[in-house]
């Protein structure tokens, strides 16, 4: 096997190497059945029990509560966009979006094209450096729901604390964090996450939704676009992205061995210190993108003083092994995508180079 690059892409993303192993080694035979997971029928007793036990160690390491489903569907964070309004947003409601960067706007476009919507808060004015001050949110019975994205991949962002909305249903887009920290479920009606960015390879969505949620939901639309039809079904209405949520489990079972979602966080914490700091302690010949308060743990952005320094710091860091640190095509500079499964040590080895880089370039 050629050597491991150090994997900063932002999604598909990295993965642990020792799921990746375990897949591999199952490829061909999961668990001992003479067929891989991609062979099975999903209506087949091995796959009912995977199925069954991904959502299990999804609701026990989040701590979700009893009166939730977790669900795995397909059509990435994109259909979600659709489907929360086309299942909750009425008539007589209008849905509330707080806008924090570029998904979080894709998703309020996507929402007007089917109902009535405002947008509650927004940092759009200082391009996206900070999550949106809630101070003057006006929200009013006639709320279908109030979303928001809980962490910003392209502008390197992220809500340190989840808003309590007095009554009012709260859906969070969380593809980029998901399973980085702990977290509150119960403050939410709905969450979904592409899979790609921290809990397993692209193809399958996870949607955590609230039972009591699912009673308001709209019939009068396409069936595999209604929540409770999924719920029902126990993500089988449809033949779903079987080895998708076969390596999602992989990965759970591999966050729970490393200690959970606390001992998660405080590993997320350690190794984005260590490129933080490097920017922090470069006299501006780095330039963070985000407030310090609003700071991602999973994605970093900075910039150089020019392009051409931008694509040499691109180019000499590939040559090392880093791979992924170009800026999504919409905003530029720089940006390394530090997920769970990104080891300490690749931080390091960034933080290092990017000292490096400054004292032959500064």
């Amino acid at each position: 096997m050629s050597t491991r690059v150090y994997n900063f892409n932002p999604g598909p993303a990295a993965l642990p190497l020792p799921v990746l192993e375990e897949a591999q080694a199952e490829l061909l035979d999961f668990q001992g059945i003479g067929m891989s997971v991609m062979e099975i029928s999903h209506r087949s007793k091995e796959y009912l029990i995977l199925n069954e036990e991904t959502e299990k160690l999804f609701k026990e390491l989040l701590k979700i509560p009893d009166n939730y489903r977790v669900l795995f569907l397909q059509g990435g964070a994109s259909t979600q966009f659709a489907m929360v309004p086309l299942n909750f947003l009425t008539p007589a409601k209008t849905a509330a979006y707080i806008l924090s960067g570029g998904w979080s706007a894709k998703a309020y476009a996507e929402a007007a094209q089917i109902g009535a919507v405002q947008i509650a808060a927004s940092s759009k004015e200082t391009n996206y450096k900070q999550i949106p001050n809630l101070e003057d949110l006006q929200l009013s019975a006639q709320t279908a729901y109030v979303h928001l994205t809980s962490n910003n991949t392209l502008y390197g962002t992220a809500w340190q604390e989840f808003p309590d909305l007095d009554g009012h249903t709260l859906v969070a887009d969380m593809s980029s964090d998901i399973l980085s920290r702990p977290f509150d479920a119960s403050k939410f009606g709905l969450i979904y996450a592409g899979a790609q960015k921290n809990a397993g390879p692209s193809g399958v969505t996870i949607v955590i939704i609230k039972q009591e949620l699912l009673e308001t939901a709209n019939q009068n639309i396409p069936t595999i676009l209604q929540y409770p039809v999924h719920v029902k079904n126990d993500s089988l209405y449809n033949t779903p992205p079987a080895f998708s949520v076969y390596m999602v489990n992989l990965v759970l079972k591999w966050l729970k061995a490393q200690g959970g979602l606390a001992k998660m966080a405080e590993l997320n914490q350690e190794k984005a210190s260590y490129i933080y700091a490097v920017i922090d302690e470069s006299n501006g010949f780095y330039q963070g993108h985000a407030q310090k308060a609003s700071r991602s743990l999973m994605n970093i952005t900075f910039t150089l003083a020019n392009e051409a320094l931008e694509k040499a710091f691109v180019s000499e860091a590939t040559n090392q092994n880093l791979i992924g640190l170009k800026g999504h095509r919409s905003v530029g500079g720089i940006r390394a995508s530090t997920y769970n499964a990104v080891p300490k040590e690749a931080c390091v080895a960034l933080a290092e180079f990017m000292k490096d880089f400054q004292r032959r370039n500064g």
